[in-house]
């Protein structure tokens, strides 16, 4: 999930798993594969970045809480 903002400066998280296209008409239009389009604040490039971070946090979460134990003893 990524928070985004509407022009009317209101901020709303959004399920980036659903995203289908992002593009600039000049404003930032987020089409949703489900057909919902979303005009936001966000630049195409903010909304691409911040997309990449929440894939990277969700791929690549935090491996110090893995306990590893030796399984051939």
């Amino acid at each position: 999930m990524i928070e985004v903002t509407r022009l009317n400066n209101k901020a709303f998280i959004l399920n980036c798993e659903w995203i289908e296209t992002v593009e600039a008409t000049p404003d930032t239009v987020i089409t949703l594969t489900n057909g919902r389009k979303y005009v936001v604040a966000e630049k195409v490039e903010e909304v691409v970045r911040k997309v990449i971070e929440y894939k990277r946090k969700i791929m690549f979460r935090d491996v110090s809480d893995i306990v590893v134990t030796d399984v051939d003893k």
